[in-house]
């Protein structure tokens, strides 16, 4: 028997003081069976450091064709494909092809990533942002998650703070393009 994707709900105070934004969501999130909590706790983050108008989960591990998130306008047209992890140089090329902004989160080694993507062909790569988030910082945070949690999450210059399960995280957000 297969198994099925684990709801996950959570309750989100957003105070993004570096873009003016302020919100109080519900999220439910449909973990994969074989989704880490590090990889959910961090499609989390993305979606609320990528809020704007059209911005959803995807059917993510369970399509391989989709980012973790896409953003589209009222037409269906693609405006962003947003990753979790580290994904292969031919994953950002036919990203960069399908629409102009591409983010990828990544809650891995990212020095070790961008060595991956040296060379590689990737059509127009400057397009490309990389937010390397700090593993200790995913890893702790991703421990506290529950079915159900509520969380604040606050951006100010750059840094992430997150309170989670009783306990408060802070993080840099790290930008890297790619070489």
């Amino acid at each position: 028997m297969a198994l099925t994707s684990t709801v996950h709900v959570f309750d989100l105070s957003l105070s993004d003081v570096d873009r003016g934004i302020y919100e109080n969501l519900t999220l439910k999130v449909a973990r994969h069976p074989s989704e880490s909590a590090e990889y959910l706790f961090t499609r989390v983050l993305a979606y609320a450091l990528e809020l704007e108008e059209g911005l959803v989960f995807t059917q993510g591990l369970s399509v391989a064709d989709e980012p973790a998130l896409w953003t589209r306008d009222l037409t269906g047209q693609l405006q962003a494909w947003i990753e979790v992890g580290t994904p292969d140089a031919a994953r950002l090329h036919k990203a960069t092809k399908a629409c102009e902004r591409v983010v990828v989160y990544c809650h891995k080694e990212v020095h070790h990533y961008l060595r991956s993507l040296e060379g590689q062909k990737i059509y127009e790569p400057h397009r490309i942002c990389i937010i390397g988030l700090d593993r200790a910082f995913i890893g702790a945070a991703a421990a506290k998650v529950e079915k159900r949690s509520t969380m604040a999450l606050s951006i100010t210059e750059g840094t992430l703070y997150v309170d989670l399960g009783g306990e408060s995280f802070t993080a840099p957000i790290q930008r890297f393009v790619v070489p």
